[in-house]
């Protein structure tokens, strides 16, 4: 194991004012087909007013790891060390005391807003809920605490806010919620298991500013869990890297991530697009200037002219979602997609694929207009365009083997034989780097770098001219995606196809497009070729979107926040931070609080 030396004494002295250490910790799980051992003996600790970043891959233990601090384990789980948070060690506390500790002492901010909050209760709700259990606030005191809570993580009209339900708000606002609900009762320690996973780089960036404004306000301790070296570069005072249950390098931000000792750590840091740098990394030779596309006088194999969409709503006027978008694909090109959720991408995605229609404005595929096709015209123009959804898992037959998968487009457009459809998935099987034995496996047997394959493979199976591509590396890896996206370029030029690539990860955009194209609220704001729109952007819009974007190296990442920040005071606007509130909250009396809990540390929020 590689780490940063420290002696016993600092070691010791190191734990005794941590709000939440892990000693020894050794994590095993009894399955049906035997024991696997998830974590492996390891320790660390977090300080108050300390980031301590957990990273590695799928299946390292990041999360069983977080998840002993709250108890969260589940019954064939046997846990081995000593778990403190605080002065509470607790591997000792009942189901009574867990309940006491968690929020008091340690909460948890998830990686999914929606599965954290109750969708059938309102966001008031939750909150009193939450002040009410720990004895905080009651009654009208804690609608009042809920709504300085929501003020505090920068939500406007939060006395409105409070009545309306979990779907009501955007996904950031969601995570700003869940912040809420962790700071409630004046916890020592958050864990936030991958916060900013699901988000935009611009709300991302946001809920990273809140959550360091968090720790520097109220000293609070962060254990960060996440993959995305971007986040770690930004937030991350240490880091600690795990490998298969194993913690084999720690240090500071600066010296795991500009000096990795560990050959692991060099691998993933390795496999981290970085924007800025361009076509090159990871072995991809994508040029801004193509010569084998062809000329813009030949016909395009995508082109949208004014394209409208818009979606009916009952009672109430349609809701325009796209809105006079023009743009085109050419043979040979990989176009990026590029905006906020909301901002039409997807949209504009299904519409390409024919599964919704335009409300005016034409989609061309090679020329013929999708909106005056037949339905025979229609499966036969289908047959030349592939597509890659964003969840593999969702978008594979759970009851076909992957071979069957694969070889489906084949048996619905009726080409070749069994014999002929066999040769030909044994054939993508190859191009996208999977054994030959996966033939007969089915997805679930599968990691999600390998299903993803698997799409990409079964959207190639009919050679088409036309690949959309929505997302298809965000729920990945680094180490996955950097291979996913090394052999998905290997295969464009291979097989010379279009490409609409959907995206909200600039970096992968500024390794793979040739050309992007920016949205905001269903409209195009800028396009252009890459190194032109990413790396010198004409537009406010996507300025702002390139300053959130993270950048894995923390000396370059300082300087892209303080100038993100530089742009947002020159707009008039200003860097999300935890808010004071508008009164300071006095403590409850004794006998108002019946479980014994502190309130708030000094009768109220500080700051």
């Amino acid at each position: 194991m590689t780490t940063i030396d420290i002696s016993a004494e600092d070691s010791a002295g190191f734990r005794s004012d941590a709000v939440l250490s892990f000693e020894d910790l050794d994590v095993r799980f009894g399955t049906e087909f035997g024991t696997v051992h998830a974590v492996k003996g390891i320790t660390l600790d977090v300080r108050p007013g300390e980031v301590v970043a957990l990273v590695g891959e799928s299946g390292s233990g990041k999360s069983v790891t977080s998840m002993t601090a709250l108890g969260l384990l589940p019954k064939n789980a046997k846990v081995a060390g000593t778990i403190r948070v605080g002065d509470k060690v607790v591997n000792d506390l009942d189901l009574r005391g867990l309940r006491r500790m968690r929020g008091n002492d340690v909460a948890m901010v998830f990686q999914e807003p929606m599965t954290a909050l109750n969708p059938v209760l309102t966001i008031g709700d939750q909150l009193a809920e939450a002040l009410q259990l720990h004895g905080i606030a009651f009654g009208k005191q804690a609608d009042a605490r809920a709504a300085e809570l929501l003020r505090m993580v920068g939500i406007p009209e939060p006395e409105r806010r409070l009545k309306q339900y979990p779907h009501e708000l955007s996904g950031g606002q969601r995570q700003r919620v869940v912040i809420a609900l962790a700071i409630s009762c004046d916890p020592k320690v958050i864990i936030a298991d991958e916060p900013t996973t699901a988000l935009d780089v611009t709300v991302q960036a946001e809920i990273l500013d809140l959550l360091r404004s968090l720790k520097d306000k109220l000293n609070t301790g962060i254990l960060l869990i996440t993959h995305n070296m971007g986040v770690v570069a930004d937030m991350a005072d240490r880091v600690a890297v795990m490998l298969k249950g194993d913690l084999v390098e720690m240090g500071t931000a600066d010296q795991v991530l500009n000096h990795p000792q560990h050959e692991y750590t060099r691998k993933l840091l390795g496999s981290v697009p970085h924007l800025g740098s361009g076509p090159g990394q990871f072995g991809t030779t994508t040029e801004d200037v193509i010569d084998h596309v062809t000329d813009a006088a030949e016909v395009p194999a995508l082109d949208l002219r004014n394209l409208v969409i818009e979606y009916q709503r009952l009672g109430k006027p349609p809701f325009r979602a796209v809105d006079d978008v023009s743009f085109q694909v050419r043979k040979g090109e990989i176009v990026g997609l590029v905006g906020e959720s909301g901002s039409g991408k997807s949209t504009i995605g299904r519409c390409a694929l024919g599964l919704i229609p335009a409300a005016s404005g034409s989609v061309s595929i090679f020329g013929d207009d999708f909106g005056r096709m037949s339905k025979s015209q229609l499966k036969a123009m289908r047959k030349r365009i592939g597509v890659v959804f964003q969840d593999p898992a969702a978008s594979l037959n759970p009851r076909m083997p992957v071979g069957d998968c694969i070889a489906e487009p084949l048996v619905v457009h009726q080409v070749g034989d069994a014999k002929a459809q066999q040769a030909r998935v044994y054939e993508l099987l190859d191009a996208v780097e999977l054994p030959r034995s996966a033939f007969n496996r089915y997805p679930h047997e599968l990691s999600g770098g390998q299903r993803q394959r698997v799409s990409i493979a079964r959207a190639l199976t009919l050679d088409p001219e036309l690949l959309v591509a929505d997302e298809p590396t965000s729920a990945l890896d680094v180490s996955v995606q950097a291979s996913v996206l090394q052999m998905f370029t290997n295969l464009q030029e291979r097989y010379q196809f279009a490409c609409l690539f959907v995206s909200h990860d600039l970096a992968v955009i500024d390794l793979l497009a040739h050309r992007v194209v920016v949205l905001q609220n269903g409209r195009i704001v800028e396009q252009g070729l890459r190194a032109d729109v990413l790396h010198d952007p004409r537009e406010e819009y996507t300025k702002r979107l390139i300053a959130a974007a993270p950048v894995p190296e923390p000396g370059e990442q300082r300087r892209r926040r303080e100038a993100r920040h530089a742009l947002l005071a020159s707009l008039g606007e200003q860097a999300t931070e935890l808010r004071d509130p508008v009164t300071p909250f006095e403590p409850l009396a004794p006998s108002a609080n019946p479980e014994g809990n502190a309130s708030l540390r000094g009768g109220g929020f500080p700051g």
